[in-house]
């Protein structure tokens, strides 16, 4: 690639705009995380109270 074609390529995508999508993936991954702790303590208290009773 020249100089030239390699700066056109890469003037596509701004650094705000790559810094809006990691936030956002950022966010889902946190989303899903939280979700998935919230479900182990939900089985946690499940199988505790299962075992208790």
């Amino acid at each position: 690639m020249t100089h030239k074609a390699e700066g056109a390529a890469q003037s596509d995508v701004s650094p705000r705009k790559a810094d809006v999508v990691g936030l956002a993936l950022l966010s889902t991954i946190i989303l899903a995380m939280t979700a998935w702790i919230g479900g182990l303590v939900w089985a946690l208290m499940a199988f505790l109270n299962w075992l208790v009773s």
